[in-house]
């Protein structure tokens, strides 16, 4: 079967495609766009979990850096407010 293109599909926790057919000869995938207020929805539900450690840090890292524009506030805000856990987790 021909792919027709290649688009990606984000999942939850991390990238994943979801195959469809546009017709008998060619296989797609759809795209779905995170908005800032979802990306930031993640971003707590990770930092909230009460058994977060460094592979959970990881992954709100990787979270902010596929979904933001590099120069986005809110990369910037969480960003930091990340470093901070981090550090404040290695204290104790």
């Amino acid at each position: 079967m021909e792919r027709a293109l290649a688009i990606w599909v984000l999942g939850w926790p991390m990238h994943s495609t979801r195959p469809y057919l546009v017709d008998q000869n060619a296989l797609c995938e759809e795209t779905v766009l995170l908005t800032e207020r979802t990306i930031e929805k993640m971003f707590r539900q990770l930092m909230n979990d009460p058994d977060r450690n460094e592979e959970t840090f990881e992954k709100a890292e990787q979270l902010l850096d596929d979904e933001l524009r590099a120069e986005s506030p809110l990369r910037h805000r969480l960003t930091v407010e990340l470093e901070e856990l981090r550090e404040s987790a290695a204290k104790t």
